[in-house]
This record gives C-alpha cells, structure tokens and sequence, in this order.
C-alpha cells in the first residue's frame, strides 16, 4: 500500500507542472496598450469587448501578455511598478528592432551588468518595466 501511496503522490506532483507565466499589466487605456506592444512585435490574440476592452491577451513568440484596464483613482498614488524580464536571443537586434518602431520612449541603453547578463529596460505607456537580457 506503501509503493501505491507514493506512485500516486509521483503522478501528482508531475500533474502540477508549472507550463508558462502570463504576467497581468495594468493599463489605462487597453487599446492605446495594444497599439504600443504591437510597435514590439505583439499581435492581439483576444480581448473582452470589440469596441472597448477592459481586458486583453497579446502574443509575440511563445511569450503571452495580458493587459487589464484599471480605474484612474488606481493610479492617483505613486504605486509600485513591477518589472517583467524577457530572455532574448539576441539584444541589439531587438533593441534596433524597437528603435526603428519608435517603442524606446523611456529606455536604457544597452548594457553588460556585473551579474553576467546584457540587457536594456523600457517603460511602456502605462509605466510597466519591461528587461530584455541574455546571459553572457
């Protein structure tokens, strides 16, 4: 009953594999936001409401993004923006990729940092911190 006990508890714990992360930025303008990732290489992939989302999934590679409308008294304080990092195959050729769209409007220079990565950082229109970096 033992081997039983524990080849289930196996089976579980491979049934709980975490498969991807689909991180949940704030925005106050959903359409405006879609606008701005489609300048990074993002397409829609679905939104709540064809006239005016409240919600929605945009897609670049395997990587999936949703942006979700906030009320502007969500905004009245300063609040604490998290940063979303993006492993990259290449930096400057996404960097290059983004400046030629015009999406650098509030972005770092490229860097190599004492960690062992190269990488740069830019804001979106909503002030969500976006790291695009490679390990060295």
């Amino acid at each position: 009953m033992k081997i039983l006990d524990e080849q289930l508890r196996s089976k579980k714990r491979v049934a709980t594999k975490l498969e991807s992360v689909q991180p949940v930025l704030m925005s106050r303008d959903v359409v405006r936001s879609v606008e701005f990732y489609a300048k990074l290489g993002f397409t829609l992939a679905g939104q709540d409401d064809a006239d005016n989302p409240k919600y929605a999934r945009i897609r670049r590679d395997d990587i999936e993004l949703h942006l979700q409308w906030h009320d502007a008294k969500e905004w009245e304080y300063p609040n604490d923006r998290p940063s979303y990092r993006f492993v990259v195959s290449d930096v400057d050729a996404i960097y290059e990729r983004f400046n030629e769209n015009k999406a650098l409007i509030d972005a770092t220079e490229i860097k190599e940092t004492p960690w062992g990565t190269r990488e740069f950082h830019l804001r979106d229109l909503d002030m969500n911190v976006l790291q695009f970096y490679r390990w060295l």
